[in-house]
C-alpha cells in the first residue's frame, strides 16, 4: 500500500504586540487642526460662539468687548463691539448671523446689529451680572441667565419680558436650547442643579437634575434626547427621555471642566462626527466618542481653558484661555473640486463573438452575495528556510532565518525546531564562522523581554555544546564576552528596579492605609 506524502505547512511567523501605541485615524484627524492663529485679548476669553451661516464668523467675548472675527480669515478682526460699561459676557450670534446678543456685569442684556454694531435692544430686569444669553430658534426671543438666580425669556420685537423662570437657588451660569424642540431649554447653576424648562407651560421646571457640583456648561446631543453637563472635574451624561437618568459620569480631568461642545455632523471623514469636546482649567481639551464615551484624543494648552467653539463645518477649532489668548486652529484637509458636468458617453456596441471583449467578459465582475465561489488552489510560495525545513536541513534552515535579520522569524523557527527535536542538530557541528551569526543574534536580542525566555534556553544549549572549545577562536570569545556584559548590565538594571520597588512599597502601603482611615472617619 502506497501513502501520499502530506502537504507541507509553511512556518507560521509568530506575531507580537506592538512596541508602542500607534496613532489611530481618530488622533490623526484631530492633529490635522494645525497652524494655530494666536490673538492676544485684553482679558480672559470667557466665551466663543460660531455663526451658523457661511462663512461661519466667530464672536469672541473678552474683557469689556465682543470681537467678531472673519471665519474665512480668522486672523482678521471684522468688528469690535465695545458698548459695555463693564465686563461683557456670552456674546452669541443669532442663527442668521445678523444680530449679536450679550450680557454684562451691570445685568443689562443688549442686542446689537452685527454689521453696524448699533444697539437695537436693551433688557434691564436683571439685578446682578448676566453671565449667559442665547437666541431662541424662532429668532424672535432671547433667554438670559443671571447671578440674581433667575432666567428670563424676552420678546425681541416688543423689548419686554415674557417669562421669568424661578427655580435656581444660586447663580445661573449655563443655558442651552434643545435642537429638536424650540420651546425646550436647559439651564445650569451654581446650586449644582440643571433645570429643564418648557417655555409653553410657564415658569415651572419640567425636570431637575443634580450634577453634584457647580454647573459651568450644559449642551444637548444632536438627537435632543440626551444632555451633558459640565462642572467640578467631571462631565455627566443624562437620558432626558428616561426621566433624567444618569448614563455616564466622566472623570477625565484634574480640574474644573469649564466648557463642553458637541461636534456637528460634518467633516471630511467619519472621525469628525459625532464627537464631544470638553475643556478644563487643567489646560486640556479632550475629545470623547459617543458609544462608550472613551477619550480618543487630547490637546494640552499653555493656560487654563475657559471657552471653546467648533465651526459647523468642523474646519475651525477655537479655544479661549484664562491668560487672554485666543487660539484658532484650521483643519488641514484638501479642498474638494467643484463637480464637473459629465459628458455624454458613446453607446457601446452589442457584444457578439465578432468582438474580442466577448471572450473576456465577466473577468472584472464582482461576485454577488448569493453566488457560490470556487476558490483557486494556489501553490504556497516557500521561503528558503521553509524549503530547508521541508528537507530536514535544520542547520541550514537556522542560518537562512538568521540571514533575514528578523527576530520574529528566528524565534518562530527556533520554536519549530524545539518542537521537532531538531534544536541540537541545528546548533551542533558548527565552526567559528557558523557560530558568529548565532552569537550576534543572542547579544542583540537576549535582553528583549519577548525573546528572553527562548533565547536563554538556546544560550544554555550553545554553552553546553561548545564549552570545551572556548578560547580557541578569538572572534567567538569576543562575542561571548559581549553576551556576558549585556547580561550583567541587564541584571544590574533589574537589581536597581527591585530596590526601587522595595523603597516604594512602604510608601504605597502607608498611602492606602491613610486613604482607608479617611473613608472610615
Amino acid at each position: 500500500m502506497e501513502y501520499e506524502p502530506a502537504e507541507y505547512q509553511k512556518l507560521q511567523i509568530r506575531t507580537y504586540a506592538p512596541r508602542s501605541i500607534r496613532e489611530t485615524a481618530e488622533g490623526k484627524y484631530w492633529r490635522r487642526f494645525k497652524s494655530p492663529i494666536i490673538a492676544k485679548q485684553f482679558g480672559a476669553v470667557s466665551h466663543i460662539d460660531f455663526c451658523q451661516q457661511y462663512p461661519f464668523n466667530l464672536a469672541v467675548t473678552a474683557s469689556t468687548r465682543v470681537i467678531l472675527y472673519n471665519g474665512l480669515a480668522p486672523a482678521v478682526i471684522g468688528r469690535t463691539i465695545s458698548r459695555f460699561k463693564d465686563i461683557a459676557y456670552s456674546g452669541c450670534f443669532r442663527s442668521d448671523g445678523r444680530l449679536v446678543v450679550a450680557g454684562g456685569q451691570d445685568g443689562i442684556v443688549q442686542v446689537f446689529d452685527a454689521n453696524s454694531r448699533s444697539v437695537l435692544r436693551q433688557f434691564k430686569a436683571h439685578k446682578r451680572p448676566t453671565r449667559v444669553a442665547r437666541f431662541g430658534a424662532d429668532k424672535l426671543h432671547i433667554l438670559s441667565g443671571s447671578d440674581d438666580v433667575t432666567a428670563r425669556w424676552w420678546d425681541l420685537t416688543s423689548g419686554s419680558q415674557v417669562l421669568r423662570l424661578d427655580g435656581h437657588r444660586d447663580y445661573v451660569r449655563a443655558a442651552a436650547a434643545s435642537p429638536t424642540s424650540p420651546d425646550m431649554w436647559a439651564t445650569g447653576g451654581y446650586d449644582h442643579c440643571v433645570k429643564l424648562w418648557d417655555i409653553r407651560t410657564g415658569n415651572t421646571a419640567v425636570l431637575g437634575l443634580d450634577h453634584g457640583a457647580p454647573v459651568e456648561d450644559v449642551a444637548f446631543f444632536p438627537s435632543g434626547s440626551l444632555a451633558v453637563t459640565a462642572g467640578g472635574n467631571y462631565l455627566c451624561v443624562w437620558d432626558l427621555l428616561g426621566g433624567g437618568r444618569l448614563i455616564k459620569r466622566l472623570e477625565n480631568f484634574q480640574k474644573t471642566v469649564t466648557c463642553v461642545r458637541l461636534s456637528p455632523l460634518a467633516g471630511p471623514d467619519s472621525a469628525a462626527a459625532p464627537r464631544m469636546l470638553a475643556g478644563s482649567l487643567d489646560g486640556h481639551v479632550k475629545i470623547f466618542e459617543l458609544d462608550s464615551f472613551r477619550v480618543t484624543h487630547a490637546t494640552k494648552y499653555p493656560a487654563p481653558v475657559l471657552s471653546m467653539g467648533l465651526s459647523p463645518d468642523c474646519r475651525l477649532l477655537a479655544v479661549g484661555l484664562a491668560d487672554g489668548t485666543l487660539s484658532v486652529r484650521r483643519h488641514a484637509r484638501p479642498r474638494t473640486a467643484a463637480p464637473v458636468a459629465q459628458e455624454r458617453q458613446p453607446t457601446q456596441p452589442k457584444l457578439t463573438a465578432a468582438n474580442y471583449r466577448y471572450f473576456i467578459r465577466g473577468q472584472n465582475s464582482r461576485a454577488a452575495a448569493t453566488d457560490f465561489r470556487v476558490r483557486k488552489q494556489r501553490q504556497a510560495r516557500l521561503q528558503p528556510y521553509d524549503k530547508m525545513l521541508r528537507q530536514f536541513r535544520y542547520r541550514d534552515a537556522l542560518d537562512s532565518a538568521l540571514s533575514t535579520r528578523q527576530p520574529e522569524v528566528v524565534a518562530s523557527l527556533l520554536e519549530e525546531l524545539a518542537a521537532r527535536g531538531g534544536l541540537g542538530a541545528a546548533l551542533g557541528g558548527r565552526d567559528a564562522e557558523g557560530l558568529r551569526p548565532v552569537l550576534r543574534h543572542l547579544v542583540k536580542y537576549m535582553a528583549e523581554p519577548r525573546y528572553t525566555r527562548l533565547l536563554s534556553n538556546v544560550g544554555h544549549r550553545l554553552l553546553d555544546t561548545y564549552a570545551e572549545v572556548v578560547g580557541v577562536a578569538p572572534a567567538v570569545d569576543r562575542l561571548l564576552g559581549a553576551l556576558r556584559d549585556r547580561l550583567a548590565e541587564e541584571l544590574g538594571v533589574l537589581a536597581e528596579l527591585t530596590q526601587l520597588a522595595g523603597a516604594l512599597e512602604p510608601l504605597l502601603a502607608a498611602s492606602l492605609a491613610a486613604g482607608g482611615l479617611g473613608e472610615g472617619g
